[in-house]
């Protein structure tokens, strides 16, 4: 029995994306049947968009509420590259994407090193260095996700296309019960929900320990000092059909804040 080869695939999620194009259910013989092998996809994704070390990584699905929207039964994981990290106040281009969306988050930048493998919450903490707000500019590349299947969505990043990141909340960031920050998402001007930290998994850092215990952390070596780990969004994407001015509020942190056009 022949080993799963997971460059085919990627080629093949490289090859739409260069096309923009609609992501179908990937042929059978080249299909991820399991989650590791959709972050070995993954990485030989990253490979071919120069992205083996990555800016950081974005956890999709940590609130029931987003499990629910997306009929995924607990949180997936996909790397971000550097090229894709903007600070607060960029320009992002809607032509550049099949189907936006933006969402509420909270993000942090690591100050330490965090291996792959078996985390506790605490053990995540002690590796943060900074705590920001965040948007995740998201992309609905897919047609019928259960058609497409959670290995396959892994390997395509979980819809990430790029985050935006506010400025850090302090040094002080520990006093804050980071589990009580309500976020709200604002586009043009209207507020179109809100979530709390303690949606996403009972507590924001359940997240990031989770992050180090699985296949995609495991596939890319584990979590670095520098890089930024979006924690994953407390209100569901609010999908964009036009050109937009969005703003994520996360008091006492600073907001974040991106146009689209």
């Amino acid at each position: 029995m022949t080993s799963y080869q997971p460059d085919r695939a990627a080629a093949v999620l490289h090859g739409a994306r260069l096309r923009r194009e609609q992501l179908a259910p990937l042929a059978q013989d080249i299909a991820p049947r399991t989650e590791a092998e959709g972050a070995a996809v993954q990485h030989a994704l990253a490979s071919r968009l120069g992205a083996t070390s990555p800016g950081g990584f974005k956890i999709g699905a940590t609130a029931r509420r987003m499990q629910e929207y997306l009929g995924l039964s607990g949180p997936a994981a996909g790397f971000m590259a550097v090229g894709n990290i903007c600070r607060s106040g960029a320009e992002l281009r809607l032509a550049e994407l099949v189907r936006p969306g933006v969402e509420c988050e909270l993000a942090v930048r690591l100050a330490r090193d965090l291996p792959a493998g078996p985390c506790s919450p605490e053990q995540a903490a002690d590796a943060v260095g900074d705590l920001m707000a965040g948007i995740e500019i998201v992309d609905n590349r897919y047609g019928e996700l259960l058609e497409l299947g959670v290995p396959t969505l892994i390997a395509d990043q979980v819809f990430h296309a790029a985050c935006v990141l506010g400025e850090p909340g302090g040094q002080d960031w520990h006093s804050l019960d980071i589990g009580a920050l309500r976020g709200r998402l604002i586009v043009d001007g209207h507020q179109r929900d809100e979530g709390v930290g303690t949606d996403l998994m009972g507590h924001p850092m359940n997240c990031l320990a989770w992050l180090a215990g699985s296949p995609v952390a495991a596939a890319f070596g584990g979590l670095k000092a520098g890089q930024v780990v979006m924690l994953g969004s407390v209100t569901p994407p609010v999908w964009l059909t036009g050109p937009a001015s969005v703003t994520v509020d996360f008091s006492p942190l600073p907001p974040v804040q991106v146009r689209l056009s």
